[in-house]
């Protein structure tokens, strides 16, 4: 069986003539055979996988009809990968989950075996051929669950770098000084964000002052710290003074016993300490009213 398995062609297996003979018989059995398996139906039309059905069951019996049963990885299953690449993108995208997924797949095998039970009487030539076939769909249902895995970590690698851009806001407190308050562990991807959001910014805005407020970041290593030092740099690069604030004791203990340099950039314990320096810098004052 296993060396039928490598070496099955169309001359010796029946399993073409079967698809060609029974092709209508069985697609009314596969939807039927979908519909009481949890399909969610309100994620996706009846009609629409009454297609897909349709369209599997011709690209399939195209396929083994010249020739190649064992390896869907051939020129004659193209049009086949194709079209199962296309249905588990499409079902990822609407929510299904990988078991609604591959059922679409393995539904198919009841159908199928239950004709071939129908036209083989021998025992040896019907596992022959049930082995030929479930081969084909495990490979097919392997293919569908790798694109469907795919789609998903595409889906999630884009989030993460929306909420990247959205945890990093650049904000303006007065005319020539912008803020970017950080929250969470700043690792080299997002230093990335962060120096592109805050020089873009600079650059719109004409500010001359930016500060960087670490206030809600929870721990500094020396990796965090030269991902500062290297958002501070550029940002002079950019002509705007850029001031650090936000450093707890914690975090000042740390600094000093890691040997963090820092002489060079100034910093501040709170985002308000800051703001009045930058205030001064930019030659504003603030003066309390006087009660009336």
């Amino acid at each position: 069986m296993k060396g039928l398995a490598l070496t099955g062609t169309m001359s010796e297996s029946k399993i073409p003539e079967i698809l060609e003979t029974f092709e209508a018989d069985m697609l009314s059995e596969w939807i039927q055979e979908l519909a009481t398996i949890n399909l969610r139906r309100g994620l996706i039309k009846e009609a629409e996988i009454k297609e897909e059905c349709r369209e599997f069951l011709s690209l399939f019996r195209i396929a083994v009809q010249q020739g190649n049963l064992t390896n869907i990885e051939g020129v004659t299953w193209e049009e086949m990968r194709e079209m199962l690449s296309s249905i588990s993108r499409s079902r990822s995208q609407k929510g299904f989950t990988p078991t609604e997924t591959a059922t679409f797949i393995f539904s198919f095998k009841q159908p199928l075996f239950n004709r071939m039970r129908q036209q083989f009487k021998d025992p040896i030539e019907l596992g022959e051929e049930i082995w030929l076939a479930t081969n084909l769909l495990d490979q097919m249902g392997l293919l569908i669950m790798e694109v469907y895995q795919k789609t998903r970590e595409e889906v999630i690698l884009r989030q993460q770098e929306e909420l990247m851009e959205l945890s990093t806001p650049v904000v303006k407190l007065w005319e020539g000084i912008l803020a970017l308050p950080i929250i969470g562990t700043l690792d080299s991807a997002r230093t990335q964000i962060v120096m592109e959001s805050l020089l873009q910014k600079i650059v719109e805005t004409e500010s001359e002052v930016a500060i960087i407020d670490i206030t809600g970041v929870p721990t500094v290593d020396t990796l965090t710290a030269q991902h500062l030092l290297k958002t501070v740099t550029a940002a002079r690069l950019m002509g705007a003074d850029c001031m650090i604030s936000g450093i707890r004791p914690q975090i000042a203990q740390t600094i000093v016993y890691l040997g963090i340099d820092l002489a060079n950039v100034t910093t501040k314990a709170t985002l308000a300490d800051a703001f009045l320096t930058a205030l001064k810098r930019m030659g504003v004052s603030i003066t309390r009213s006087q009660p009336k």
